[in-house]
């Protein structure tokens, strides 16, 4: 079962990841900031990370460079309110960006084809 890594401080947010990417057939792991997330990243190895960018404690920013200094090839899909941050050459090592919505269509959508390209470049 491919793991999915679910980072953001909103608590409801949280749920309906849990709920939908469950049913999509993923092991969701939640996190409600970057520190939280580096921890459960190491103990649960997810396959992909879904991360919101602004977060008490440890933003978004911080935990995509940590992340990515543990694992060049985890990749994170950045799920935030905010489109300017797509601008920001910080945020460039995110393999996916969407805007957040209560409707997860395209956030599904984009962690199915980041998975799928993964599958695709380990089989090479």
């Amino acid at each position: 079962m491919e793991k999915v890594l679910c980072v953001d401080d909103d608590a409801s947010l949280l749920r309906l990841y849990q709920i939908e990417l469950s049913e999509e057939g993923y092991k969701v792991i939640l996190a409600r900031d970057g520190k939280e997330a580096l921890k459960k990243f190491e103990k649960e190895s997810p396959q992909v990370v879904v991360m919101d960018i602004r977060m008490p404690v440890m933003d978004g920013i911080e935990t995509l460079t940590a992340l990515l200094g543990k694992d060049r090839q985890i990749p994170v899909i950045l799920n935030t309110a905010y489109p300017q941050y797509r601008e920001n050459f910080m945020t460039w090592g995110a393999e996916e960006y969407v805007i957040k919505s209560s409707d997860l269509t395209e956030l599904k959508k984009k962690i199915r084809e980041v998975l799928d390209r993964r599958k695709k470049s380990t089989k090479s």
